[in-house]
């Protein structure tokens, strides 16, 4: 079907799309809609997340996508609008906004999330926050953004139809189809066929599932069967999930009560998630509640705790139970712990050592591979059918997977008669419209490392340094010259992460000091005036001796100092 264009549409103007994050990625979500000729685009920002550190990266625990691209040209940009509440996509407001000083836009619960983490940053006061109503239609620009209900793992999940004189494109952010949510609206399906009617130059969807068959499942099927598993539980019962999947936490809970267990709230994250569904008007009939100070009144087989760290997190609730040192929450030989989520890619470590800990304590561990206690919250094969045929684009833009996964939606796409698609990845420029959908441009992409509290670029070097000390180790040498260039003193040397012998049984802290004495004699007394140059030389013949018996290219360090 032609879709055509405006009449408000200018000679010059292009409907562009640009990802920043999460496009050949899952996560760090970061999305760029452009209007208007090359030189004078107008922009919209749709959602700004973040990823999380892995062994790869020491130090930083938070990753977030660089918006230089869009904070060179901020002036133009109309404002951030957000999906939903993930940390994949609201997780970086706080760090990131500064850069951009633009309104945020959100839905109630959404705004809630990130209004907490505004208080943290403490800009709250700073950042223009406007509450979106579910469903509701509104205009930045030359966009009509019109919010539509999806279903998802969290409250008020959203695709954006978003208007323009060149067309409409669906942005979906992440969703399923549940025909039985729980908690929350059910997805407007109708309102997704009316846009698919009114004619839909593009989607870019969600390509998470997309190597699954079939439907995700529903969180009422979830909520049946954690009811019918509690009734065989013993002891004390522990359910670990995503903080965020507000349904499921009413499902646990109801659970726990309907086989006469009282549930109480473990870990920061669970209050944290519970207040904002409750200011945002959810979760408002629930069992009371326990405090975790008052847990341990409760008899073993009366109580059910709801904990934070699915994922192995080491400082989240469940671990610090598995460990023996929460200082009130308490398992023990023949109590339950049900992990109610699923293994991110990454986390397998993580997760599986803490299970093993539990194990190893007479603890019972029940995951998704042992009984029905998790689905997923995006879509599989048929889901994603469904709603290729409601819309029936003319292009399709997966997004939200790895290269892989964006692959194979554009097939899948290919199959289900979508005559354009278009794979593409962060920093790739998009025109959609007017014309076939085609890359025009490529922008600067990277990645921003929060380091403790520090903002800095991945490419700063400060990672990588890291990365080869923990392979490698590192050496100190310290040598002390007068005027002359003559050794004053004997050098120093500091070893940290080597073996402490070699092969032969020489102590690698003698190898160094040979090569120190060695790489002196071999230096004449007029070369030995530049600081720099001497350094140089002495940790080059530092290094190279201790390869030549390790095998490894440790980071070796001089300081000279002159008297």
């Amino acid at each position: 079907m032609s879709i055509p264009e405006s009449p408000s549409a200018t000679p010059g103007d292009e409907l562009v799309f640009l990802p920043l994050g999460g496009s050949g990625e899952i996560g760090m979500n970061l999305n760029l809609y452009g209007y208007g000729p090359e030189d004078e685009r107008r922009w919209i920002m749709v959602d700004l997340g973040v990823t999380f550190g892995d062994d790869r990266t020491p130090g930083v625990d938070v990753i977030m996508a660089d918006p230089a691209f869009i904070e060179e040209r901020r002036d133009e940009l109309l404002g951030i609008v957000l999906t939903h509440a993930h940390e994949d996509h609201i997780g970086a407001v706080a760090h990131i906004w500064p850069r951009l000083r633009c309104p945020v836009y959100a839905t109630p619960f959404t705004a809630a999330m990130v209004r907490g983490k505004l208080i943290e940053a403490g800009i709250e006061a700073e950042v223009p926050m406007n509450i979106i109503p579910l469903g509701h239609r509104f205009d930045l620009g030359p966009f009509d953004i019109e919010l539509v209900t999806l279903t998802h793992s969290i409250l008020e999940p959203n695709a954006l139809a978003i208007r323009t004189p060149l067309g409409l494109v669906l942005h979906t952010g992440d969703w399923k189809i549940d025909p039985d949510p729980v908690l929350g609206d059910d997805m407007d399906i109708a309102r997704l066929t009316a846009i698919g009617d009114e004619g839909v130059r593009a989607i870019v969807c969600d390509s998470t599932n997309v190597f699954s068959p079939g439907t995700s499942g529903s969180e009422a099927d979830v909520a049946a069967s954690l009811t019918e598993l509690l009734k065989t539980c013993e002891g004390r019962v522990a359910v670990t999930t995503f903080a965020s999947n507000v349904a499921r936490l009413e499902s646990i809970i109801r659970a726990a009560d309907a086989c006469g267990r009282h549930p109480v709230l473990v870990g920061r994250g669970m209050h944290r998630v519970t207040a904002a569904a409750r200011e945002a008007g959810y979760l408002t009939d629930l069992p009371e509640l326990v405090s975790e100070n008052n847990a341990g009144y409760l008899p073993r087989d009366k109580v059910l705790f709801v904990c934070t760290g699915s994922q192995g997190e080491p400082r989240a609730a469940l671990a610090r139970i598995a460990e023996d040192n929460h200082p009130h929450i308490v398992l023990e030989k023949g109590d339950t712990a049900i992990f109610s989520s699923r293994v991110i890619p990454g986390n397998e470590t993580l997760i599986f050592d803490l299970q093993n800990l539990l194990a190893t304590r007479g603890i019972r561990v029940i995951t998704e591979k042992d009984h029905f206690v998790h689905v997923s919250g995006h879509p599989c094969r048929d889901e994603l059918a469904a709603m290729y045929q409601w819309i029936r684009p003319q292009v399709s833009v997966p997004v939200h997977g790895e290269a892989r996964h964006l692959a194979e939606h554009a097939a899948f796409a290919r199959e289900l008669q979508v005559p354009e698609q278009i794979v593409i990845r962060n920093g790739l420029m998009v025109r959609l419209a007017p014309g076939p959908a085609e890359i025009i441009d490529e922008a600067p992409s990277g990645r921003l490392y929060l380091d403790g509290e520090v903002l800095t670029a991945s490419d700063e070097g400060a990672v990588q340094e890291r990365r080869r000390l923990a392979f490698a180790g590192s050496v100190f040498v310290s040598v002390v010259l007068d005027a002359k260039g003559q050794v004053r003193g004997d050098p120093q040397v500091v070893l940290m992460g080597l073996p402490e012998e070699d092969s032969h049984g020489v102590l690698f802290e003698d190898r160094a000091y040979d090569a120190i004495d060695e790489a002196l004699g071999r230096l004449p007394l007029k070369r030995r005036g530049d600081d720099d140059a001497v350094a140089e030389f002495l940790r080059r013949a530092v290094r190279g001796a201790l390869r030549r018996e390790w095998g490894k290219k440790a980071q070796v360090a001089v300081a000279v100092t002159r008297i």
